[in-house]
């Protein structure tokens, strides 16, 4: 991964704490170490991401970040492309935390509600296989889809 920290700072800051486990809430790490890709949406809205970094819920329904539990938008200077690009996921306006998907089509749609703050510059083959992982219900993946290592190279 490589994060725009020259265009989105505090975002690109948000996702390294998390990727490191550097953030501790009650000297317990904070981060996506073990944690799943909830969301895998490639049949439906065709091709369009997959979604994870849910740590304190697992189901697209928890929150956390090194501000608190949310935190404003950033901006939106970078579009959603093309595939490869990370960004934030939220459910409105403001509510940016620990969630994020990384794009595998271009979605347009996307632009000026999530903001975009890194791109996969190694690893979209592992994309592309999480991507096609068998889904069910919410198009959460049938069997885990988890992130086994994380930090900062």
């Amino acid at each position: 991964m490589e994060l725009f920290d020259d265009i989105t700072p505090k975002t690109a800051e948000n996702f390294r704490q998390l990727c490191t486990g550097e953030h501790r809430l009650n000297s317990i790490p904070q981060g996506y170490k073990k944690s799943i890709f909830h969301r895998c949406v490639s049949s439906r809205i065709p091709q369009f991401m997959i979604q994870g970094g849910d740590f304190v819920r697992g189901d697209g329904t928890g929150s956390f970040s090194i501000y608190g539990a949310q935190f404003e938008d950033e901006n939106f200077k970078i579009k959603h492309t093309g595939p490869g690009l990370l960004s934030m996921a939220n459910s409105g306006p403001g509510t940016n935390g620990c969630q994020f998907f990384v794009t595998t089509a271009p979605a347009e749609f996307l632009d000026g509600k999530h903001v975009v703050f890194g791109r996969v510059i190694d690893g979209l083959l592992t994309v592309r296989k999480i991507e096609n992982v068998s889904t069910g219900q919410n198009n959460r993946p049938r069997l885990p889809v988890r992130i086994t290592e994380c930090g900062e190279m």
